[in-house]
């Protein structure tokens, strides 16, 4: 696609001669009054721009301000107040997308009724509102009301305020659609508003519209910090459950070794979920070891004091031990058991009842229940998840403590048999040791994985940064002791994933780990980030030297093939260097710079490193500075279009215009394609600048269709690869009524690779309306006879290169090209144009070689639609 970019007007100035003194001739009075005169107006001019510009530098810092809406709102008023007569005033924000409309602010001295800034209104219900007129017909309204409700339309309505003796409306327009509208009005027949009121207003009102769009914004930020604390104080209140839920095992874990009897081991239990849920109403229920009672060898509760031991029957407890499941449930629910059979009722009804079984040695062999007599405290399946794991491991619990006191049982009986006994004690001994040696193996595999990549067994992100927090902290205290971060990403490792597959991409990682893991020394970490993402922490060096020799070794370690399942594989690193700097903060500042310096390497040709200094912090600053300037530019709608002319080389007459694109910045002034380009297009934005200038060239084209002139729009893949394109390129040519032999496209030879199918039809669908289209830049990419066989073409445009190398009595090189170009061309019927013609001897040239049509600076630079019709002589209106 070619470089386009739009450009903003300029005013001119006038250069006062040196001191800044005028000298006037007081030979002719008549001159002297009118100088004079024009000073007098070039001076009211001025102090009307500075008023302006204060204005609007106050409209800015107000929508900054931590005010109120309210206050803000005041405040606009205020400021417009200042710029023309707005005793009476309101704005208004409309909604296209719910057809209503808001007043979020209004002041006047003759209606009554001030509308709730916070209502909705359906513009339904404002059917004979001059308001929603105005925003309907979406352009600036300046008269008394009556006339104004002539003009636009609109009945009268006493319900809506009194007429006004003059009445100025203009609406607030973002990128073509109307968003609201600001509304002066005067009750007085002496004040009255002239057409610089209302240039004046609608410049102001598209700096409200912007003001007010930042306070939306940043009141959506503001939403969305809320919700997001809200989530991350819920994410910490998991995990304070996580880390009470875990001390909570450890200590029935250590209360049942370490209980004096079993009684306590119960009381320790009881204490241990009661920090975790209610459990004011708790027993535990065993089955005896015949099978045929239950005993409740625990039991604290408000209602029945005492639950003394019992035959099986058909209670919720006996229920849970059937059914060998958790048992959570409300008296509603506990009636229904009960009226279906299921159980019968014991002691005080509860109001809700939780209970969970206890398996021992894998059969169900008790109880855990927990209930509440009040509506106070009602369980949830949170609670009951929870209360199934505590029962688990309280289950185990009870296993140690059983086979303890079988052991202590059977040595006070049988004490005359020890020396028999000792190696069957031993080896209980050894089962218990096991256990606690395999709990301990899982509590380090944990917090090992936790902190670890599960692929290659590397520290992850989280360990590296709380090491990177160390040595910075020591850095700190120590300025002496330095480190640096090194940040690794594998070039072409996404080809290897998309060629052989992920498997073999997983292991060619683990070689990269191991490869990596060997060029550091001891005290350094290697750790994988993520992805094909490596980073390293050298600590304890002495200059950025040191971290170039590590940097260097990781280059050649990787670029050495790696023969995995069975294939030879290829890959290569990019890294970028950071050294710690009194400026850094946090480590995840000095990981970012690393970041940054690898896209560097990988920019300046891949397995390389680069060390981040202030000249790339500088770049991204400017990056992200450029980001920022061209989303204003879109709001401010600085992209215009300039024309360069299309001329026959044989007469000059003129064909027709290229339109090509130009940023006319506030501050950098006129600036190319080239400056600004990828940023836009890495950033989204390219495609809403394209539509802002196609729809500023189909204004200009009427004007520009002398003859039969047509203008020729340069379309991006992107566009193309839109399966609404054609239909939305079709409705802006009807808006601005342009017939379609006064509008082509201009298409790349990459466009056309990309998805021909859609790309064919898409053409297609426009060659069928009448839009023709050009293969621009031929020559210089795949130049396959295949496009202008295939593709719907109507002629090519000859690159600027081939054009350049023209000479004369040269029958080779670029000249050979050319002719081949022309032929084919000829042969399918195709039109060409040569581009970049800059001198009168590479327009002989072409004229020679057949060529009848081209363009370029010797004819005309690329220039605003006004500087071409007058270069031509045409009229601007």
């Amino acid at each position: 696609m070619k470089p386009r970019s739009p450009l903003s007007s300029g005013v001119a100035t006038a250069t006062p001669p040196p001191g800044g003194l005028v000298r006037l001739r007081a030979e002719d009075p008549a001159e002297l009054a009118a100088e004079v005169q024009r000073l007098r107006v070039d001076v009211e001019r001025l102090g009307r721009a500075e008023r302006l510009q204060r204005a609007l530098f106050a409209i800015s810092d107000l929508a900054s301000s931590g005010e109120d809406t309210a206050t803000v709102m005041r405040g606009l008023h205020e400021i417009v107040g200042r710029l023309m007569y707005a005793e009476n005033f309101y704005i208004v924000r409309y909604s296209p997308e719910t057809d209503t409309m808001r007043f979020i602010y209004f002041a006047d001295s003759q209606d009554p009724i001030r509308p709730d800034p916070d209502e909705e209104i359906p513009a339904s219900e404002m059917g004979n509102s001059l308001t929603l007129a105005l925003i309907r017909h979406g352009k600036p309204v300046l008269g008394p009301s009556v006339d104004v409700r002539l003009e636009l339309g609109v009945g009268r309505d006493e319900t809506l305020g009194p007429d006004s003796e003059d009445w100025l409306g203009v609406p607030m327009v973002d990128e073509g659609v109307v968003r609201g509208a600001v509304v002066v009005q005067s009750y007085d027949p002496n004040t009255r508003y002239s057409e610089d009121d209302r240039a004046l207003l609608g410049y102001v009102a598209q700096h409200i519209l912007t003001a007010l769009a930042r306070r939306d914004a940043q009141e959506e930020l503001e939403r969305r910090v809320d919700e997001r604390t809200s989530e991350l104080r819920q994410q910490v209140a998991e995990r304070e459950r996580s880390e009470r839920l875990q001390a909570a095992l450890f200590r029935i874990a250590e209360q049942a070794g370490r209980s004096e009897s079993i009684e306590v081991f119960y009381a320790e239990v009881h204490g241990i979920v009661s920090a975790l849920l209610d459990a004011r109403n708790f027993f535990i229920a065993l089955l005896t070891p015949d099978g045929q009672e239950l005993d409740f060898p625990y039991s604290v509760d408000e209602r029945d004091q005492a639950r003394p031991r019992r035959k099986l029957a058909r209670g919720l407890t006996e229920f849970v031990l059937a059914s060998g499941e958790p048992l959570l449930t409300d008296r509603n629910g506990i009636h229904s058991l009960v009226a279906e059979g299921k159980v019968q009722s014991f002691g005080t009804p509860s109001v809700c009842w939780l209970g969970v079984p206890l398996q021992i040695e894998g059969a169900v062999a008790g109880v855990i229940a927990v209930q509440s007599y009040t509506p106070d405290y009602l369980y949830t399946k949170r609670d009951q998840e929870l209360l199934s794991f505590v029962s688990f491991h309280i289950a185990q619990a009870l296993e140690r403590r059983q086979a303890h006191e079988s052991l202590r049982e059977a040595y006070a009986e049988l004490e005359q048999r020890v020396a028999a006994r000792t190696s069957e004690l031993a080896d209980a001994n050894r089962e218990l040791l096991d256990q606690i040696s395999v709990r301990e193996r899982m509590e380090h595999k944990l917090k090992h994985e936790a902190m670890h990549d599960t692929l290659t067994g590397l520290p992850n992100r989280s360990h590296l940064l709380g090491r990177m927090g160390l040595a910075l902290s020591r850095y700190r205290y120590d300025p002496k002791q330095l480190f640096a971060v090194l940040f690794l990403d594998l070039d072409r490792f996404k080809v290897v994933n998309d060629s052989v597959g992920h498997l073999v991409g997983d292991e060619l990682l683990k070689e990269a780990a191991r490869r990596i893991g060997r060029c550091v020394r001891d005290p350094d970490m290697v750790a994988r980030l993520g992805g094909d993402e490596f980073a390293i922490v050298l600590d304890f060096i002495h200059t950025v030297e040191d971290a170039v020799a590590v940097a260097e070794r990781v280059i050649t370690s990787l670029a050495e093939p790696m023969r995995i399942a069975g294939k030879e594989l290829y890959t290569s690193a990019s890294i970028g260097i950071a050294l710690v700097d009194p400026r850094y903060r946090s480590p995840e500042e000095l990981l970012r710079d690393a970041d940054v310096a690898m896209y560097r390497a990988k920019a300046t040709g891949r397995q390389r490193f680069a060390i981040f200094d202030e000249h790339l912090h500088e770049a991204a600053l400017k990056l992200l500075e450029l980001e920022g300037d061209l989303r204003r530019a879109l709001h401010r709608q600085e992209f215009v279009p300039h024309y360069q002319p299309i001329l026959s080389l044989a007469d000059g007459r003129l064909v027709g215009f290229e339109a090509l694109m130009r940023w006319h910045h506030p501050v950098r002034g006129l600036c190319v394609p080239g400056d600004f380009l990828g940023t836009a297009e890495e950033t989204g934005s390219l495609e809403h600048m394209d539509w802002q200038l196609y729809d500023l060239v189909c204004k200009d084209i009427r004007r520009l269709s002398v003859g039969r002139a047509y203008t020729t729009l340069n379309v991006s893949p992107r566009h193309l690869r839109a399966p609404d394109f054609d239909e939305r390129l079709l409705e802006l040519m009807t808006r601005y009524d342009v017939r379609p032999a006064n509008l082509r496209l201009e298409v790349t030879e990459g466009a056309l690779l990309e998805q021909p199918e859609e790309v064919q039809a898409c053409l297609g669908r426009l060659r069928d309306a009448g839009v023709l289209t050009l293969l621009d830049d031929f020559g210089t990419g795949y130049s396959s006879l295949s496009y202008l066989h295939r593709f719907p073409l109507h002629g090519l445009k000859i690159d600027r290169s081939f054009v350049h190398e023209l000479r004369s009595g040269e029958s080779g090189g670029s000249t050979a090209i050319v002719r081949a170009i022309r032929l084919l061309a000829d042969s399918l019927g195709l039109e060409v144009i040569a581009e970049g013609i800059e001198t009168e001897e590479q327009r002989y040239q072409l004229r020679l070689l057949g060529l009848s049509l081209g363009q370029g600076y010797l004819f005309s630079k690329p220039a605003s639609a006004n500087e071409i019709l007058e270069r031509y002589g045409l009229s601007v209106d």
